[in-house]
């Protein structure tokens, strides 16, 4: 046996095998792609053992049965190009070109009579075959373009056997037109690439499975790597947008997933491009009865499949469909369809890595749905702690004037008993309104507290003047334990709610008197600085620990320095100075140093107000 036989030998081999296992794949799951990858490759199987057996036995075939085989050869790129057709649309006008080519031959050999070919009839062969399968090699390339992951690395494979296989028929059709030696060069030439046409074919047409798997791997490693962090991510919604992405790079195809609303009984998901929220019915579309039947369904033509929703189809250009559930542990979470525009030739292999992914999809959905639930735990605990901390804290607060209040009136109820014409407890009655006073403040505290978490807090705005708002609010709150000083750089106006501004420089300045030493001021700057509105309260305190700072503005939060039976309060203070701020689109923040004072910024919009002269 001869170098060229052997390679003969092989090519015809591998032709044979890819023939088997294409026969195999057509039984199960019959598509018009499995159907005429048969038809090819049972063509190639069929001359070869054709072309074995009459060998063997030294059969003289008749003319007729010659021309068949002939007819046969040439209708080997015409099946190609309707491959390329199965998976990317091929021009009308070229089909029927194509055919009308394939019927011409057939008529012209078979009205020709002998077995001998002319070498005009000959090149004319060659001429057709050659550009069919240079067509059909360039839509394969084309195709793969527009594809990703192993669907892309098969097509190229199958394009390149396909490029292969046409040069070979080229090299072979001159060759017969040659005398020797060069009939066998380029005859031998064209077997070497005959082989590795075969091979280019076995890979991109039955590739083994451990193959199949490693042009998977890239795309599924990247997919595995972000699957970690998947759950994390800000909404479920972008982790359906990165599962569809993961799907789409694995499979070549486009991807899209509806997760089960338990709230509507429905399933939701996302269409683009601007990404609407869309919901339909269990059962409805081809995804919706995947995820009632919990079963893997594929189907090559979803408009005869699903007529009741044909139109959308139409409108979305789905040829072929590919949907599973995605569940985990009996729950129903969802359903991935990969969709295309025509039936994929590799729709066996494809079904089988929708299910890896729909499973890999359940695991980080289930997970997702895990933190949820975790975090709904979480915030339930931390409500609940939140109330238990109002409760404590306004029950502490309230009791202490309000059992002031209560005493102090039973002591004036029964001196008025016992001598109905003594004068008047002056200090008795000072001391019940001081503390009336207090707890009227609290309460108010409360309800601000109630209209903050509802957005409505600040009201109806007006131009304001803050330099003089401050002063005279600071002229008010001068007493004779703390001083309150006022320096205003240039008087600035911003359209505000002039109440709750009053009310934040009156929290801010009872806080610094409250936190201060006996005799130290309080100082209190308003200036304009890069567009805003500045105010600055400095006091010369406790300070605030470097530890508090970032939760000084948060609800009941109070400094871990604060001696609670000298400073009372229920830590609501600085969280409504901090909603009022915020509700007039500006900030606030503090500087402190435990021991030295600290000092609170206000910085508002200035961009309705303007600066006075």
């Amino acid at each position: 046996m001869t170098a060229l036989d052997l390679i003969t030998g092989v090519t015809q081999a591998i032709f044979v095998l890819i023939f088997l296992l294409v026969t195999v794949r057509t039984i199960s799951h019959p598509t018009p792609a499995h159907i005429d990858m048969s038809v090819f490759f049972g063509i190639l199987a069929f001359l070869v053992v054709e072309t074995r057996v009459a060998t063997y036995l030294g059969v003289k075939q008749p003319d007729w049965y010659n021309d068949t085989v002939i007819v046969l050869v040439i209708a080997l790129p015409y099946i190609l190009l309707r491959l390329v057709d199965d998976f990317a649309r091929v021009p009308t006008l070229v089909k029927r070109a194509a055919e009308v080519g394939l019927v011409a031959f057939a008529v012209a050999l078979y009205a020709t009579p002998g077995s001998q070919l002319q070498p005009e009839m000959t090149l004319a062969i060659v001429a057709y075959f050659v550009l069919l399968s240079f067509y059909s090699g360039a839509g394969f390339i084309d195709a793969s373009r527009r594809t990703q992951g192993v669907t892309q690395r098969r097509m190229q494979a199958i394009s390149i056997g396909t490029i292969f296989f046409g040069v070979e028929i080229l090299m072979s059709g001159i060759g017969g037109l040659l005398q020797e030696p060069d009939r066998t060069l380029l005859t031998a030439s064209g077997q070497v690439l005959g082989l590795l046409a075969a091979v280019a074919f076995y890979l991109g047409f039955a590739p083994p499975a451990f193959l199949r798997q490693a042009w998977q791997a890239p795309e599924l490693r990247a997919f595995l790597a972000r699957a970690a962090d998947l759950p994390r991510l800000p909404a479920t919604f972008d982790i359906v947008r990165e599962l569809e992405k993961g799907a789409a790079a694995s499979t070549g195809s486009s991807a899209r997933i509806a997760v089960w609303d338990e709230d509507i009984a429905k399933l939701r998901a996302w269409r683009d491009p601007d990404n609407e929220t869309i919901h339909f019915d269990s059962g409805s579309f081809v995804s919706g009865r995947a995820f009632e039947l919990q079963r893997l369904i594929f189907t090559t033509d979803p408009i005869r499949d699903d007529p009741a929703n044909a139109d959308s189809y139409r409108r979305a250009g789905t040829g072929a469909m590919i949907a599973t559930p995605i569940s985990a542990g009996g729950r129903r979470l969802g359903v991935l369809t990969l969709y295309a525009q025509r039936s994929p030739i590799f729709a066996a292999s494809d079904m089988e890595l929708a299910r890896l992914l729909a499973d890999q999809a359940a695991v980080i959905l289930e997970s997702r749905a895990l933190i949820d639930h975790a975090a709904r735990v979480r915030a339930q605990e931390e409500a609940n702690r939140l109330k238990e901390d109002f409760v404590s804290a306004a029950a502490h607060d309230l009791k202490t004037p309000l059992t002031t209040v209560v005493a102090q009136a039973e002591f004036l109820e029964r001196k008025a008993l016992r001598d109905p014409s003594s004068p008047a407890d002056l200090q008795g009655l000072q001391r019940i309104v001081r503390e009336g006073k207090r707890l009227a403040a609290l309460v108010t505290d409360l309800l601000d507290a109630a209209r903050l978490e509802q957005g409505r807090l600040v009201s109806e705005r007006e131009p304001v003047d803050l330099g003089t708002l401050v002063s005279e609010l600071c002229g008010r709150q001068q007493t004779d334990v703390h001083s309150c000083a006022v320096d205003v750089r240039g008087a600035v106006v911003g359209v505000y709610d002039r109440r709750r501004i009053e009310q934040l420089v009156e929290n801010l300045v009872e806080n610094a008197r409250k936190y201060s030493p006996d005799a130290t001021p309080v100082d209190v700057t308003v200036w304009q600085q890069d567009g805003e509105a500045r105010i600055a309260v400095r006091d010369h305190g406790i300070g605030i620990p470097p530890t508090d700072l970032p939760t000084i503005f948060e609800r009941f939060s109070r400094g871990s320095n604060v001696d609670d039976r000298r400073f009372h309060g229920m830590g609501l203070g600085l969280y409504i100075c901090r909603g009022i701020v915020e509700e007039h689109g500006g900030r606030i923040w503090a500087e402190s140093e435990v021991g030295k004072g600290s000092t609170f910024h206000v910085a508002l919009p200035l961009q309705e107000g303007r600066r006075l002269n």
